[in-house]
């Protein structure tokens, strides 16, 4: 790995998530909920209590649903009316998705979102994955000058397919800013900053916490389909992100 610093980002679900990351040596946090679903919009209590606990920037999650990233009109007004609340709130930026039902950039829809964060951080984030023609989008997301662009290289970790991520890298040549996400741990780190060239890597560095109020009954589920543990929920682990911190310098 080279001796320059690698910025690192991590995803947090709540205050403490963001207070454990920023103490491990985060520079930057992404913040969501509902990270099971692959992260959806954070509630204002959220966002104003993770805005007070830390100092460094924050991106606010813009995605209104999961499963997919074409949206009705009411989702997209939606979105519209969430992107405004997390800048209002003190959000350095904004990551968001907005796909057509082909699976390529709805511009337009993209572009009244860059628009409305007013020359704030806009990240595209992993829907850009899902995309028929990554080098095509890149040039799009490019044109509607979007921030940064978060990516496992079209793979389900960026380890995987760090090979598609410095193409990508070297394709944009520092006109959009690329962020490898996606399996990314201490482990993996060094090997994929060393294949892409990033300056930059996103994390969830999690672990089990437990919530006992449940105990009584654990036979009933509240959740759908995934039905995960009712005693259990994740939160960021700030000894991982220390670790991870101390891997990429």
């Amino acid at each position: 790995m080279s001796n320059r610093r690698i910025k690192l980002e991590i995803c947090a679900a709540s205050p403490e998530d963001c207070a454990a990351a920023e103490q491990g040596g985060a520079d930057r946090l992404e913040v969501n909920c509902a990270l099971m679903l692959g992260g959806l919009t954070p509630s204002l209590g959220c966002l104003r209590e993770s805005r007070a606990a830390v100092r460094i920037p924050i991106i606010v999650m813009i995605r209104p649903r999961a499963g997919g990233f074409c949206y009705s009109a009411t989702e997209f007004a939606v979105m519209q009316r969430g992107a405004e609340i997390a800048l209002a709130e003190g959000a350095n930026g904004i990551a968001f998705g907005i796909l057509t039902p082909a699976g390529t950039i709805d511009l337009e829809r993209c572009r009244r979102i860059v628009k409305l964060a007013a020359g704030r951080q806009v990240v595209f984030h992993r829907a850009f994955d899902v995309v028929p023609e990554p080098l095509v989008a890149l040039e799009q997301l490019i044109d509607l000058g979007v921030t940064r662009v978060m990516t496992s290289g079209q793979e389900a970790s960026a380890y995987n397919r760090a090979a598609n991520i410095a193409c990508y890298i070297r394709r944009t040549a520092g006109r959009i800013e690329v962020l490898p996400a996606g399996g990314i741990n201490r482990f993996t780190v060094a090997d994929v900053v060393n294949r892409t060239g990033c300056d930059q890597v996103h994390a969830s560095l999690r672990t089990a916490s437990m919530d006992r109020s449940v105990a009584a009954c654990p036979q009933f589920p509240f959740g759908g389909t995934l039905k995960p543990p009712e005693d259990e929920f994740t939160v960021t682990d700030s000894g991982a992100v220390a670790s991870l911190r101390r891997a990429i310098g």
